[in-house]
């Protein structure tokens, strides 16, 4: 296939946003033996496609997860609540720990990967606070939807709830996780966009959940990446994805996804985030980035799969 891309050399470091496809199966109750065998297999994948001279940095979504524990406090009420804040560090832990010990094994390298529990600065007058749009957890049915007490948005087969996603400024953790990049080890960072913290007399945690592809893209900056791959359950970007006319987008530079934003192509709720991210990734440094699935992933490394978001 002519992609329309010159020879593409392997990236030297790479920061690559795992997608929920890439932690839990298709089918709840998503528990914790089901998600190690979908972790093993994301493990296995990125152990086989990338060479042990590449530095990779890690980050996750976690949205079912801290949809799962908002569920459980509901249903337990006498428990003390925890603030959304704490959830998106509590299953930052959980999900990196899985993460970790899958990639140990597949690398027979006890060690090589470490888990950071990263908190990302959000700006309090952020416009998202006043109108929520990042969904989390299970889908309801529109019956359901009329009963729960928390506000959601329709999606493709039902409702999901809503919260706000402010935008990420600046990533407290980041000169660390960067001395750690370049001393050869592995990280698992910003999990679920990071822990959203304000700076007042301090740091202070806010209830809202930073979007991971916005946060990977400002993290890939920040560690001088060679390439920002998003890992989702589709192969590719597509424009009227799902509809009569769908097309994916194989070859395309950050100009025409603009464009194709503007006329809302990619919803907010879904590809519109990971669209952004790669814009501002390419544009900022004139480096690649990738959308695609696992499955495609060393492909994609090699220009020959995915959407290759490059440089005009």
């Amino acid at each position: 296939m002519d992609r329309g891309m010159g020879p593409v050399s392997t990236p030297d470091r790479l920061v690559v946003a795992l997608g929920g496809n890439t932690l839990l199966g298709a089918e709840t109750p998503w528990t914790a033996e089901q998600q190690r065998s979908v972790i093993k297999q994301t493990a296995d994948t990125l152990a086989a496609s990338v060479s042990g001279d590449t530095d990779i940095v890690l980050t996750h979504g976690n949205g079912p997860q801290v949809g799962a524990r908002l569920l459980q406090q509901e249903a337990a009420p006498e428990t003390p609540r925890l603030s959304l804040d704490v959830l998106v560090a509590e299953t930052q832990a959980q999900i990196g720990y899985l993460l970790q010990q899958a990639l140990d094994n597949a690398l027979a390298t006890p060690a090589a990967f470490m888990t950071i529990v990263t908190q990302v600065v959000v700006d309090p007058d952020d416009p998202a606070f006043e109108a929520p749009t990042k969904p989390i957890g299970p889908t309801y049915s529109d019956a359901e939807a009329t009963e729960v007490p928390f506000k959601t948005h329709a999606v493709a087969d039902g409702h999901r709830r809503v919260v706000p996603s402010p935008e990420p400024q600046s990533i407290v953790e980041g000169d660390e996780i960067a001395r750690l990049v370049d001393a050869g080890r592995g990280v698992i960072c910003a999990g679920g966009g990071g822990v959203p913290v304000v700076r007042d007399d301090g740091l202070r945690g806010v209830e809202a959940v930073v979007d991971k592809d916005k946060t990977s893209a400002r993290l890939a900056r920040t560690l001088a990446a060679d390439a920002l791959v998003i890992l989702t359950d589709v192969p590719y970007a597509y424009l009227d994805y799902g509809g009569p006319t769908e097309r994916p987008l194989e070859t395309v530079t950050p100009t025409v996804l603009r464009e194709h934003l503007a006329t809302g192509a990619f919803p907010a709720g879904s590809m519109g985030p990971k669209v952004t991210a790669c814009c501002r990734f390419v544009e900022d440094t004139g480096n690649r980035a990738i959308i695609t699935t696992p499955e495609d992933f060393a492909d994609a490394l090699a220009g020959e799969a995915g959407t290759q978001v490059c440089p005009a």
